[in-house]
């Protein structure tokens, strides 16, 4: 058996700390996700609180872990004979990135159903999880529907499912914790708002932090057993503290006064709706308890807030998660002013705080976490060292850094008001200072033709678990959804020959069917964007990266990948390779200067490598080629070669013969227009849209489909 990491011997990371234990001492907060950099021991924090979990009475043979005091009177496995308790540790069930929906839920056994008449259910995940902990790495990478299904259960306490008539309900209590590297892509903020509080973590740049960490993690590795018994009376005493803490906390009394101060900050925070306000007094009132009081304090108000609002705070698309504390201590100093606070009453030992220990103030456990790796961390021989408690976090706004937005002038003259005069003979004159991106909008939907296989997502037509049901066909591999009807008629010629007798159905192996259904998947959007000369008057260049920032926020709604390609100068430049982190192309964006001669052919070229690399990488994902740019081709060229006109066409064509699903989108502006995108997309066999037909509101807005035609004689066409 592997010996876990001990809680106690992390070092840092207080917020993280934090938030578990107040999880540990409440379910009711409703979990912690943790949003941090790889390698900052987000796994190894959690995987450690579930060992600091009191033990469980369940009733003994139960799959359901009903608690023998009070059973739970729908058990699939009840009703249950009293006295038949036994103890178990709580347990820690970690939920795989590709896990199905049954593996879950759990599953009916159809099999057993069609051929024997019984309802026989094996239970999922949810199940095990129950009065435990269920963590979830890398919860922005999970389907959605498979996140949707998890936060309902955990908010009502119960996992309903429905299969082929057959219904099961059982309890799912558990701790939620999920974790995430934001730079690998974001969760949706209605999802954000199921979880109870949010946490963000970081390496630690005190070099002294750092050598401990090393010391100990080295420490753990060698010696996992010898390392965990010199923290056991550290564990020993967290142990304690929770479980009074526990005890402690149906006696807090969460006063009128502190309900105000709640509502004060959550409506000054614009937050939507009012879960904010639950979990923000949920988790005060587990702050009082872990500090050992029966009454919630303005400090226990702010640190609740500091953990349950920053994700739910009103933000702007692509902005980070984060609390303006300056803000909030405003909020709350305003509450003092109109309504000052009395001297509370102090307890036998004093005034505590969340950050006393047991025995008080460095009373020797250290209920702390640090930028561990995932692994595990490890400790020097010496004695455990004596860690700060754990503390209210201290996290200020987590803003994108944005470019500087210069207020140089513009020139006023339309498609070339930073034209080819700014093109050096080099290729990169008259580079510009990066502009503003305009107000995104609402874009059109843009679809890669046909019916693909790909991931879960909202954009393209293609074979998936959820959807509308399009015919049957046999398992491949495990049975996932039964289609009856065809289940039926396969098995029904052989009633006789199997020795049929009564008014039961014979069914094998060989007669299931699976149901095949259409839903809708993610793509992997590719931008190429055109940063050249060209492209640079001021106020043009930022309505085109309004563009772009709306066609990225529309693949961030859509579930999809996107990358980044820019040219100008002399090459192209991949400035965002493939990711599901929307919001990182966006920063990019904003980022992106302007100026230098239009190697169109080398963004095609390089998109076509890109296209060809993400291919081999991952095959069932269907890519969208964006070309944003005014269709201008100027690049040094040698003495009888063809023109860069000519090279960006040769380009296109090889794009088209990839069978790659593309769009133009045509940037040319000003009373004379030369029509290069339009001949550009003809090249590429692709949709040419302009600027304006790109709104979903626009009046002169069409309704195209991307057409992928395999025959150079059967042209790409706008329906």
């Amino acid at each position: 058996m592997t010996t876990t990491y001990p809680f106690s011997a992390i070092v840092g990371m207080d917020g993280l700390r934090l938030a578990l234990l107040l999880n540990a001492v409440s379910p009711a907060v409703g979990g912690v996700l943790v949003r941090g950099e790889k390698g900052t021991a987000k796994s190894t924090a959690v995987r450690a609180i579930a060992a600091l979990l009191p033990p469980v009475d369940v009733v003994a043979g139960c799959r359901f872990s009903c608690d023998p005091a009070a059973p739970d009177p729908s058990c699939p496995d009840g009703p249950h004979e009293p006295d038949t308790g036994e103890a178990r540790p709580a347990r820690m069930v970690e939920l795989p990135v590709g896990a199905s929906e049954d593996r879950l839920v759990g599953a009916l056994d159809i099999e057993r159903a069609l051929s024997d008449g019984v309802k026989a259910f094996e239970p999922g995940l949810l199940a095990d999880a129950h009065r435990g902990v269920l963590y979830v790495d890398e919860v922005n990478l999970l389907h959605d529907h498979l996140i949707d299904l998890l936060l309902d259960a955990a908010a009502m306490g119960a996992s309903y499912v429905e299969r082929e008539g057959v219904s099961v309900r059982h309890a799912a209590r558990f701790l939620l914790v999920g974790t995430m590297n934001p730079e690998e892509g974001e969760l949706r903020p209605q999802l954000l708002d199921r979880f109870g509080l949010t946490v963000e973590v970081a390496a630690s740049r005190d070099t002294d932090e750092r050598v401990e960490v090393v010391r100990r993690r080295l420490a753990y590795d060698e010696d996992p057993e010898g390392f965990a018994a010199r923290w056991a009376a550290d564990e020993d005493a967290l142990r304690e503290r929770i479980a009074a803490a526990r005890a402690l906390l149906p006696r807090v009394g969460l006063g009128d006064r502190a309900l105000r101060q709640i509502a004060a900050v959550c409506a000054g925070f614009e937050v939507d709706g009012m879960r904010a306000d639950i979990v923000t007094a949920r988790t005060a009132t587990a702050l009082a308890a872990w500090a050992g009081r029966t009454d919630v304090r303005t400090e226990d108000v702010r640190g609740a807030a500091l953990l349950s609002l920053p994700h739910r705070r009103r933000r702007a698309p692509f902005d980070a998660p984060g609390l303006d504390e300056d803000k909030l201590d405003e909020i709350l100093r305003q509450f003092e002013e109109d309504e000052p606070e009395p001297d509370p009453d102090q307890g036998p030992e004093g005034p505590d705080s969340p950050d006393d220990g047991p025995d008080g103030p460095g009373g020797g456990e250290n209920p702390g976490g640090g930028p561990q790796e995932d692994a595990g961390d490890g400790a020097g021989e010496q004695a455990p060292p004596a860690a700060p408690e754990p503390s209210v976090p201290d996290q200020r706004t987590g803003e994108h850094e944005t470019a500087d937005r210069e207020t140089g002038s513009a020139r006023a003259d339309g498609d070339g008001g930073a034209g080819e005069a700014d093109e050096g003979p080099g290729g990169a004159g008259g580079e510009r200072a990066a502009v503003g991106a305009a107000e995104p909008f609402r874009t059109r939907r843009l679809d890669v033709p046909g019916l693909g296989e790909g991931a879960a997502g909202r954009r393209s037509r293609a074979r998936s678990a959820h959807g509308r049901t399009t015919g049957a066909r046999r398992p491949r591999g495990t049975l996932s959804a039964l289609h009856l009807t065809a289940t039926v008629r396969a098995a029904a010629p052989h009633q006789h020959a199997r020795g049929r007798r009564g008014p039961g159905l014979l069914v094998r192996r060989d007669d299931l069917r699976e149901a095949v259904r259409e839903g809708r998947e993610g793509n992997l959007v590719l931008f190429v964007v055109d940063a050249s000369g060209s492209m640079a008057a001021r106020t043009r260049m930022s309505a085109i990266k309004g563009a772009v920032l709306s066609l990225l926020l529309d693949a961030y709604q859509r579930r999809d990948k996107v990358g980044l390609i820019t040219f100008r100068g002399a090459d192209a430049e991949l400035a965002l390779p493939p990711t599901s982190s929307v919001d990182a192309a966006a920063v990019r964006l904003e980022r992106l200067p302007t100026g230098g001669r239009t190697p169109l052919a080398a963004g095609l070229l390089k998109a076509r490598e890109v296209l060809r690399v993400e291919r081999l990488r991952d095959p069932a994902r269907r890519p969208l080629l964006v070309v944003v740019t005014d269709g201008r081709a100027t690049e040094a060229r040698r003495s009888g070669g063809p023109t860069p006109v000519e090279r960006a066409g040769r380009a296109a064509r090889m794009l088209a013969g990839d069978g790659v699903a593309s769009v133009v989108v045509d940037c040319e502006s000003g009373p004379v227009r030369l029509g290069l995108a339009g001949a550009l997309a003809r090249e590429l066999r692709a949709t040419p849209v302009t600027l304006d037909e790109l709104r979903a509101d626009s009046v002169t807005a069409l309704v195209r489909d991307v057409r992928t035609v395999s025959n150079p004689s059967n042209p790409r066409r706008a329906a």
